[in-house]
Order: C-alpha cells, then sequence, then structure tokens
C-alpha cells in the first residue's frame, strides 16, 4: 500500500487550488462539496469559476500564486493543465506547508484524490493508486446504484441520536442498537414517513434495546474452507461480520481474518502434527470462557469443521457449558485440490467410492485398511501426509499395490501460492522431500493431473 487511505478534517479550512480549466472544475465540483474555505489562483478563470466566487463559494484571485499564498491551507491541488507551471505552483504550495496534489501527475503528488460515492454524512472513497482510474470509475457506479439515497439522511440523524444511544452500554447492545436502526428499523421508517418517522423511531428502539435482556453467548464452528477467500460461504461471511471473538487454526489465512470485524479478538489456537501446539482441553475451556461472558463466538477452521476437525470435542464441552452452537460448513480442502488438477474424486468405471483418510492420528501413524487401499482404482484424499508419506507409500507397496499408482500432492490449494506435485506411489517420499513442501498440503491417492493423466494414457498406448 504507497497510499494510506485517511479522511482530512478540511471543515473551516483553506484548501488552494492554482488553475482556471477543465481540470480545475473537475476538482472544483468535488471540493465544494466540503465545508472548507477554498481559493483559486487563475489568471483567466472559466466562467463557472466566477460564477461560484460571485455567489461566495469559493474566493477567487485572478493573478498566478506567488509564494505565500498557500500559507495555513491544508491541502493545494495544482490544475494548471502546464507541466512547468505546476510544477512551480507546487514548489510554493509545499514551502507554505500544504500537502500537494498535481493532477495527473501521481509520481509527484503527495496525496491523492479517490473515486468518492457522496451519501454524506456517510463517503465511500475508492483508489487504485493511479494504476486503473477506469477500475475505480466502474466500483463508484457499482456502489452509487447499490447504496440507497436514503442512506445520507439516516447516518444524518443517527448521528444527532449519538449521545443519547450512549445510555447503552458499549459493546454488543450498542452494536445491536444500531444494526437494528440502520438495516431494519430506520429504512422502514423512512419509507413511512420520512425523517419525523425516523426521529420517532430512534426513540422507540432505543427504549427497546434499553429493555431487552442480555443476549446470551454464542458459538458458531464456521469452516474457512481451503484459504481463498472468494470460496467462503455467505454464511460464514455473515458469522465473521457479527462474531466478537474468533477463535482460528494455523491453517486460516491472514486474508480470510482480515475479514472479521475489526473490533472483534482474534485468538490463534493453531495446532500442527507432531509439533508445538495448544492442547484441546485448552481450546475448549478457551471457547466456553469466551462464550459464557456473552460474547458470539467463531471457532474457525480451515476447510471444513466435520472433516478432521475435532468438531464432536468442541461442541461436547460447549453443550456441557449450557452454551447454544451452530455449525456452517465449509469447502474441504479435497474438494478445492482436486478441482485445481482437473479431476473429480469419482468416475463411474473407475472408482464409486473415495476414502478421506488421515496421515497420523493422537497416538502416531495412522492405520488403514491398507489392502482395500491397495486395490487397482482406488482412490483416497489423505490430509497431513506429508510427514507419514513414507510409512503410507510401505504399507500400501507391502499389501500389493502397484508401484506406478499415480499420486499427486497440492500444496496451499485455492491460494496464490498453490503447487502440485504430480508422482508416483514408488516416487512419493523422495519428490516430497526434493519439492521441500512446507505449506498445508493433500494428497491424492489413485489421481493425477488431467494434463499428466492424459500424457500416461498416450505413452501406454505407444507402448501396446
Amino acid at each position: 500500500m504507497k497510499h494510506f487511505p485517511i479522511f482530512v478534517a478540511v471543515e473551516g479550512r483553506r484548501i488552494v487550488l492554482s488553475g482556471g480549466g477543465e481540470a480545475a472544475l473537475a476538482k472544483l465540483r468535488l471540493l465544494l462539496k466540503t465545508e472548507a474555505h477554498v481559493t483559486v489562483f487563475a489568471p483567466e478563470p472559466a466562467p463557472e469559476i466566477v460564477q461560484w466566487a460571485a455567489a461566495g463559494r469559493l474566493r477567487l484571485q485572478q493573478r498566478a500564486m506567488q509564494p505565500g499564498d498557500a500559507l495555513c491551507a491544508v491541502l493545494f491541488y495544482a490544475a494548471d493543465e502546464d507541466t512547468a507551471e505546476d510544477a512551480r505552483t507546487s514548489a510554493i504550495a509545499r514551502a507554505d506547508g500544504a500537502l500537494v496534489n498535481i493532477v495527473d501527475n501521481l509520481e509527484d503528488s503527495q496525496f491523492i484524490t479517490p473515486a468518492i460515492v457522496d451519501r454524506d454524512p456517510v463517503t465511500v472513497a475508492i483508489g487504485t493508486e493511479g494504476a486503473a482510474p477506469v477500475l475505480a470509475r466502474a466500483i463508484k457506479s457499482d456502489l452509487e446504484a447499490r447504496l440507497p439515497t436514503t442512506l445520507g439522511p439516516l447516518a444524518r440523524l443517527g448521528k444527532a441520536f449519538r449521545k443519547a444511544a450512549d445510555v447503552l452500554p458499549m459493546g454488543r447492545r450498542r452494536r445491536d442498537f444500531w444494526a437494528d436502526y440502520y438495516f431494519n428499523a430506520g429504512p422502514r421508517a423512512m419509507d413511512q414517513g420520512g425523517e419525523e418517522q425516523v426521529k420517532t423511531t430512534l426513540h422507540a428502539i432505543l427504549d427497546q434495546h434499553l429493555n431487552a435482556q442480555e443476549r446470551d453467548g454464542h458459538v458458531a464452528f464456521v469452516g474457512a474452507g481451503p484459504g481463498d477467500p472468494d470460496l467462503l460461504t455467505l454464511k460464514a461471511r455473515k458469522a465473521l461480520d457479527t462474531a466478537d471473538v474468533v477463535i482460528h487454526d494455523r491453517l486460516v489465512t491472514p486474508a480470510i481474518l482480515e475479514l472479521a470485524r475489526r473490533e472483534a479478538i482474534l485468538i490463534d489456537a493453531g495446532k500442527e502434527g507432531f509439533g508445538a501446539s495448544m492442547s484441546q482441553d485448552a481450546i475448549n475451556a478457551l471457547i466456553v470462557e469466551h462464550a459464557a461472558t456473552g460474547a458470539q463466538v467463531v471457532r474457525l477452521k480451515g476447510g471444513d469443521p466435520t472433516v478432521f476437525g475435532r468438531l464432536d470435542e468442541e461442541i461436547e464441552a460447549v453443550t456441557a457449558a449450557g452454551i447454544a452452537w451452530h455449525v456452517v460448513p465449509g469447502i474441504t480442502a479435497a474438494s478445492a485440490s482436486v478441482a485445481s488438477i482437473g479431476q473429480s474424486l469419482t468416475q463411474r468405471g473407475r472408482n464409486a467410492s473415495v476414502r478421506f483418510l488421515t496421515g497420523h492420528d493422537m497416538k502416531g501413524f495412522a492405520d488403514h485398511d491398507w489392502s482395500a487401499l491397495a486395490r487397482p482404482g482406488e482412490v483416497a484424499a489423505i490430509y497431513m501426509g506429508k510427514k507419514s508419506a513414507r510409512f503410507i507409500q510401505g504399507r500400501l507397496i507391502m499389501h500389493g499395490a502397484d508401484r506406478a499408482t499415480p499420486v499427486t500432492v497440492i500444496e496451499n490449494a485455492s491460494r496464490p501460492d498453490q503447487r502440485i506435485l504430480a508422482t508416483t506411489l514408488d516416487r512419493l517420499p523422495t519428490d516430497l522431500a526434493e519439492a521441500a513442501i512446507t505449506g498445508p498440503a493433500l494428497t491424492f491417492l489413485g489421481l493425477a493431473p488431467r494434463a499428466a493423466e492424459a500424457q500416461i494414457v498416450q505413452s501406454q498406448q505407444e507402448l501396446a
């Protein structure tokens, strides 16, 4: 991020602009929406600028800018539409202590003006750091269509009511009141009777929330999916939007944690096979401790919480404490991984079933029905199988598996740094070691990437 987004207080402060043509007009149409004192320096101003000055909306100096003209200005715009003059006026403004923007000159500007969606006092700023102004305008257009025109008046009335709402305790009760106002009662009241109805409604819903019982704590066991934020379900997004506490495991990516409310407490309860980790009992106690205070807790697990997530133990702990809960499924790593290699988990004529296995359990390497897995055409998705690769290879070969059985390992499935390793049962441990895979990985027994599979079939046909 090269430009840090902020909202500058300009009420009653100076903004200076040099220029009198089309570039100046474009900036002034935006600046005149503010409550700043705007001063324009232009030897030959456009007629609109002269009219705005005559109406008292800005101060016009019909001359070129000189040293000292930007003193006490918070912002300065160079809109002279002349490179040399822009450089001269911006140098003056910098010397006078103002932040400088040079129209159509990102490199020499100290700040940029974003595309703005105006629902005063609600303002949405959209910036692309100059990379894609067309994209910024498209986003602006989309938001303009989505945000109702009544949002501004609702926000203005809500702002005036803030002191009255301070009788509600900080935290969830106050947030619930404002959520009720902005998303339910407020818009209905505006539709029914305009601003006067909204004012009456504000007092009514404040009384309701003052007299409402405290909400009980609740736990949502939420699947974060394989890592790509776009693969989160709508229900998962909604849970993150309302969470007071998010207790997450190590497989949850930073991009997904960014979607939690800024005020939410984020707790890393990561566990790693054969490595340092928080005990399951400690995690259970942590979930119960926060939910018992009335918090809305999200227990955020990578993939789907019902697949190798020790969900039952956490539900039992929450149930024993008398706390309500629900489960939000997620896309499991097997689904995301198999999609990345263009294959399906089952295929007519090949396999009518697929096994989801774990490479290790609480006691060490996990044991399975190796003779069944060793049969031709079997497909298995092996979670947590990196460190147990040699053990799995040995067991399968011991039970008659073909050493040429295709094996695919997908690291960081669905993420930008995803890697795919196509190998065979014979070379699995060796190729894994050479690939130096460090991220979360899923191993597919009996599946090759579609392109690699086509190559194998062609080679077999040529040999025949």
